[in-house]
């Protein structure tokens, strides 16, 4: 935050950054300025320059302050789903205070020994959302704070994200000269941004259209059960119109946004206009309906892989159908090509804030939104996971054994579920689908 109530979302997508300076004044929420500059300095998902991503967030984060006429020290950031993986983790351990009333403290202490059970290699957790605590054998607890009791379990899901990601982000926002608040995975503040509490709840796929790629979530008991993420988006489009019309990836992007469809139907045929092709001295006559059908080869292969991907792990036929959003989202006739894919439950998803309509804003918008509606318990959580220091130094004490006759809570075994970015390895779809299946139960086995 900036000043009180001032939150800023930070997105470093592939070609652009994105920021969105928002003011959160007793629950209500609004937007008061926004940035961008072009040349993030990204490769699928990773940031591959440095200096090149540090002086886009500069520029972007100028521009919103000076709009806003604030300061802008602190940032909210958002991470890509590449190469991020899901796993069930538990922590059991003894309330060591006299009165044995539940503190903040003892939720960090559990979190900790939860987040202490992982075996990490090259990645680190980034989110934990709790799926339920339990204390003294009573379980489907939300938020144990404040009850009485002698020993507190959790069970829930961690985030783990390849370090080569969050260290590169963090060395840009650093370089930037920025302090990073939280980190915030995509998906995860996308889900409550733009769906229902209702489609959250019972089952949606979330698709975001970037411009380096493209991301498939599924959204069920308002937890991502699983990603997917395919390495085409905007970018890939303007690539293929510079290469079939052999123009500049300048004028390739200027004209798909001036004349471009995803749907051919709803582009003419009689509708020209003109571009200064490699090789000719004249300028070349294009038609509106040739521009769409390559447009629309392009996303019918990105649609074509998410679906077969979610397929794999029969997530593809959930209550909240499909919700769209992203850059691309805003590409006419988007919505008639991905029904042609989906059916016919996909909706667009737009920012509603006023002066901010373009779904391109969506992540950095979500950013900060997820960081403003955060609870007491989330904050907590979240603090843990960043390694903050908000309460004394823990040792998390795992829960001394049971006495004869008294009741030992099982643990919930490790459980893993995949991210995928390109065609998986053949043999993998059946584990995957047992893993999201077990994710899907989840709720039930809480019951």
């Amino acid at each position: 935050m900036t000043q009180d109530g001032m939150i800023v979302g930070l997105d470093i997508g592939t070609t652009m950054v994105k920021v969105v300076v928002a003011q959160n004044n007793g629950g209500r929420f609004n937007v008061i300025a926004t940035g961008s500059a072009a040349g993030a300095g990204l490769k699928r998902g990773v940031i591959v320059d440095i200096n090149q991503t540090a002086e886009a967030i500069k520029q972007a984060v100028s521009q919103a302050a000076a709009k806003a006429n604030v300061r802008i020290d602190e940032v909210v950031v958002g991470l890509p789903a590449n190469q991020v993986t899901i796993q069930k983790v538990s922590g059991l351990v003894s309330i060591e205070n006299q009165n044995k009333q539940i503190t903040g403290q003892d939720v960090v202490n559990v979190t900790t020994q939860a987040l202490d059970s992982l075996s990490l290699a090259e990645q680190t957790p980034v989110e934990f959302i709790p799926s339920q605590f339990v204390v003294d054998g009573f379980d489907g607890i939300k938020d144990p704070t404040d009850m009485i009791g002698v020993r507190l379990e959790v069970q829930g899901l961690v985030y783990l994200a390849p370090n080569k990601v969050v260290d590169g982000i963090k060395t840009a926002v650093k370089k930037a000269g920025l302090h990073i608040t939280a980190l915030d995975l995509a998906p995860m503040a996308l889900a409550p941004a733009f769906l229902s509490d209702a489609e959250q709840n019972f089952g949606t796929i979330l698709i975001d259209l970037a411009g380096g790629q493209s991301t498939a979530s599924v959204i069920h008991d308002h937890k991502v059960k699983y990603m997917t993420v395919d390495y085409g988006g905007g970018v890939s489009v303007t690539k293929d119109i510079s290469t079939v019309l052999s123009i500049s990836q300048n004028e390739a992007e200027a004209v798909k946004v001036k004349y471009g469809s995803a749907d051919p139907e709803q582009a003419s045929p009689e509708q020209i206009f003109y571009v200064d092709a490699v090789g000719r001295s004249e300028k070349k006559p294009v038609d509106e309906q040739y521009l769409s059908e390559i447009m629309a080869a392009r996303f019918d292969q990105i649609f074509d892989r998410l679906d077969q991907q979610l397929d794999n792990v029969g997530a593809d036929d959930l209550p909240g159908g499909y919700i769209i959003t992203g850059g691309s989202a805003a590409t006419p006739g988007l919505l008639a090509k991905a029904r042609e894919h989906f059916g016919e439950n996909v909706q667009v998803a737009r920012p509603n804030q006023i002066g901010l309509r373009h779904p391109s804003f969506a992540r950095a918008l979500a950013f900060a939104s997820y960081e403003a509606f955060q609870s007491e318990l989330q904050r907590t959580i979240k603090a843990v996971v960043m390694g903050k220091k908000g309460y004394q130094a823990v040792e998390a004490k795992p829960y001394h054994q049971p006495n004869k006759g008294e009741e030992l809570i099982q643990t919930t075994e490790e459980d893993e579920t995949y991210i995928d970015e390109e065609v998986p390895k053949e043999g993998i779809f059946k584990r995957m689908k047992n893993s999201l299946s077990s994710l899907f139960a989840e709720t039930d086995d809480e019951d």
